[in-house]
């Protein structure tokens, strides 16, 4: 058993720098997110493209909310723990560097819960960009309460550049030109330009820090600018950064971020976002709080997106679409237990080396903290649907293998 998990670590550890895409592929009509456009005239070709599991091909009518027959049962109803099912589950994590949640949701009348060291507090990476997402969506809500069509319309026909909030990460995102029928990736430039939909698909599907921040910043903009927004121009927006006291844009950036998660019983300790994801937002934006992640918070989340209780129904459905991913998995999805499931999933890592102590120390195996977080919602083609949220903090070693690992492990055993 030792052996076969060193290979499948070593497998994943290259894995883990892969390129994931997401929402359905037959969205860009819908969404006018440009890389879908290539996807879809791929299909259509008849293209062969193997970088996409059988479980990546769900249409956006396809994808359901799982819960709502649970809609009106407060989470903590939903979340008790199954002490049998927890006891197969719990077995699996390694040890004290793991913590996990998981919820067997395949029969909504009967769930089966179980909860390893779910309290404990990591530093959620990237997975905190499903909270930035969070925040779009409740101020598209607060903008246009009585239309989701005008909230969608927004989202599709608002551009915005990226400016200097969008630049200094190393993630590249996919521009494709549809004229051209040219795909290129790159880092974001200040001046590129794109829809709020395609910002929010560049910050959840490549993980791109420079877009979670344009991201925020827009969902800031909502939030202090109201029904002027749709007509803000950039120019104003600026002058209203140079304008406005520092503690009064760190105040309100942290509250549209963190009061949403606050409003679904999440708590400050549970789950929260202190800061940017690029530097350069901190030019009048400060830090406040810091950041912080559980596994009980993201369960909270994810269950609640699945009532279709985060926002509203129509939102949690959306935000649940630009969860789906289309295109090569990593770390926790590239279990092979799951190719032909539907997955909707968020991976976040942060990490630090001291070179003093391992001058050899690499990217994802940090000697003084090593992040590597993985939420994953699986619905298999048998039916088997379930909710993970999976952290851990183990210094020396990319975990992107015992992700995959332990996510082939719990699918047999909820399966079985």
């Amino acid at each position: 058993m030792r052996t076969l998990f060193t290979f499948i670590v070593a497998t994943a550890i290259i894995l883990s720098f892969g390129f994931s895409t997401y929402y359905p592929i037959d969205g860009y009509k819908k969404t006018g997110i440009a890389r879908l456009y290539q996807l879809q005239k791929m299909m259509e070709d008849s293209v062969d493209n193997r970088r996409i599991p059988q479980g990546a091909f769900k249409n956006v009518a396809d994808i359901t909310l799982n819960l709502l027959s649970r809609k009106d049962d407060s989470i903590s109803l939903l979340l008790q723990e199954d002490a049998t099912f927890a006891k197969e589950i719990n077995r699996l994590f390694p040890g004290s560097g793991y913590s996990a949640t998981v919820l067997d949701m395949s029969n909504p009348d009967s769930l089966k819960y179980a909860a390893y060291r779910e309290n404990s507090g990591y530093q959620p990476g990237s997975v905190g960009k499903i909270a930035v997402l969070n925040a779009l969506f409740t101020q598209l809500a607060k903008l246009c309460p009585d239309s989701w069509e005008a909230r969608t319309a927004l989202l599709k026909n608002k551009r915005v550049h990226a400016r200097y909030w969008g630049t200094g990460d190393h993630h590249t995102i996919p521009i494709y030109d549809i004229e051209s029928e040219k795909l290129t990736r790159r880092r974001v430039q200040s001046g590129d330009e794109f829809s709020l939909y395609e910002w929010a698909d560049h910050m959840v599907s490549v993980s791109n820090n420079g877009a979670a921040s344009v991201v925020w910043r827009e969902a800031l903009l909502m939030a202090a600018f109201g029904e002027q927004y749709e007509k803000l121009t950039e120019e104003e927006a600026e002058t209203y950064f140079k304008d406005t006291p520092r503690d009064s844009l760190t105040n309100l950036a942290n509250d549209v971020v963190n009061l949403p998660l606050r409003e679904l019983g999440i708590t400050h300790d549970e789950w929260r976002l202190g800061s940017f994801f690029t530097g350069a937002a901190n030019k009048y934006v400060g830090d406040k709080g810091g950041s912080i992640g559980t596994p009980v918070g993201l369960m909270k989340f994810l269950v609640q997106l699945e009532q279709g209780k985060v926002v509203d129904e129509k939102s949690s459905l959306e935000m649940k679409r630009l969860l789906y991913l289309t295109d090569r998995r990593i770390r926790y999805a590239k279990s092979p237990e799951l190719d032909d499931a539907s997955v909707y999933f968020k991976s976040g890592s942060f990490y630090k080396c001291d070179r003093n102590k391992d001058p050899n120390c690499a990217a994802y195996a940090g000697n003084v903290y090593n992040y590597m977080n993985s939420v994953i919602i699986v619905e298999q083609p048998d039916g088997t649907k379930y909710i993970v949220c999976l952290m851990s903090n183990v210094l020396n070693k990319n975990s992107a293998g015992a992700h995959m690992y332990l996510g082939s492990k719990i699918d047999k055993v909820i399966r079985s």
